[in-house]
């Protein structure tokens, strides 16, 4: 069991959001162990609430101190009314605290739900990130298999990684009724992963998996409601150049977006492997700006005349374009996309992560080891 990084609210009630198997559930056992627990994947719990969500309140022992843990909270988004009620309930001296987990907020904003109004906080579990891997973390393997966690204690993480997009298609793809074909979203996923960390055309993944596009684009929405995927907006702010319009897309981690993408012999492995490393830092971006509450958001750049970096990171504190390259020999081409940017937001701090072993400084730009900018990220975020 990893210890994860993410601040808690020391009273207040809380959402836990993130994708299934990120390990929200294990965690919070292992942090409140006496905690009173509803899982609303069980079929007979979920039946009930479904049926009366006011029987809540008959599940919380009188006597209650310890947090009220309720997984998958998006499946009964009624319970939310009865919350809500029992927190705010005056006469209420026990001061109770739910932990309301989720893998999708898709049914709760269907519903108009308002997450409470502010009464409880929203947290993320993100896969493991490399300071929580500590010691177990190797860039090879992370490249392979990614970051849930229990790609560390199974004995086959490849099939498990398969399971895991089969276990996805059936129960919350299939039981949530989001699609009545899944064989179709099942050829979409495959269509989506050649999309990955690419500027994202539906249409063309639409023709892909002959599919329309309205529904495409609804499936895009499916993948992100699951928190399966996300979409990387372009960097256009001041922009002095014309800029690409659409978004990037990146499923959500490493290992995910190779059990899905289909390989065959015309398949180069360094493209591949060029892609999961940028996955890699994608996702590693995401998790360090959440869970050390940088306050960045995150873009990529993009001239019409294709000079690009792949990551932004713009906030208060600052501006960070970063690089990434898998060769450990830098050509001068390969500094185009960071030295144009630098041109034209010269406050910016200038990056490139690449598959070398030795720190360098080039025309205001600094290049790192791969491995060493995943393991310092948070304080290269923060510098």
């Amino acid at each position: 069991m990893y210890s994860r990084i993410i601040q808690l609210p020391a009273k207040k009630s809380f959402f836990l959001f993130g994708p299934r198997a990120t390990g929200k559930t294990t965690w919070l056992r292992q942090l409140f162990p006496e905690a009173v627990y509803i899982d609303l994947l069980k079929s007979d719990v979920y039946t009930m609430l479904l049926a009366a969500p006011e029987r809540l309140v008959q599940m919380i022992p009188p006597d209650c101190r310890e947090p009220v843990i309720i997984d998958e909270v998006q499946r009964v988004p009624e319970l939310l009314n009865e919350i809500h009620r029992l927190i705010e309930q005056k006469k209420n001296k026990k001061n109770l605290r739910f932990i309301l987990t989720g893998s999708s907020a898709r049914k709760l904003r269907a519903k108009g739900v308002n997450l409470l109004a502010g009464r409880a906080l929203t947290r993320f579990m993100h896969p493991l990130t490399v300071q929580e891997l500590g010691n177990d973390f190797s860039l090879e393997t992370s490249l392979r298999f990614g970051h849930l966690p229990a790609i560390y204690s199974e004995p086959d993480p490849a099939d498990y990684l398969a399971s895991y997009i089969q276990t996805y298609l059936r129960e919350e793809v299939q039981q949530e009724g989001l699609t009545r074909n899944l064989q179709v979203f099942a050829r979409f996923l495959e269509a989506a992963s050649f999309s990955q960390g690419s500027v994202l055309n539906i249409s063309e993944v639409a023709r892909d998996c002959g599919a329309g596009r309205k529904l495409v684009e609804q499936y895009f929405y499916i993948l992100e409601d699951l928190l399966l995927a996300h979409r990387l907006p372009v960097f256009s702010k001041r922009a002095k150049r014309r800029m690409v319009s659409h978004p990037k897309f990146y499923f959500f981690d490493a290992g995910v977006y190779r059990a899905i993408r289909p390989k065959g012999p015309l398949d180069r492995p360094e493209e591949i492997d060029g892609m999961a490393l940028e996955t890699l830092m994608f996702q590693e971006l995401l998790a360090v700006n959440d869970l050390h509450r940088l306050g960045y958001e995150l873009f990529y750049w993009r001239t019409s005349n294709g000079q690009e970096v792949d990551f932004v990171l713009y906030g208060e504190a600052g501006i960070i374009a970063i690089e990434v390259k898998r060769a450990a020999k830098i050509r001068s081409r390969d500094f185009r996309g960071l030295k144009a940017f630098g041109r034209d937001y010269p406050m910016a701090s200038l990056y490139m992560f690449y598959g070398g072993d030795t720190k360098m400084y080039i025309d205001n730009i600094t290049l790192i080891p791969i491995e060493e900018a995943l393991v310092k990220l948070p304080e290269l975020c923060t510098a």
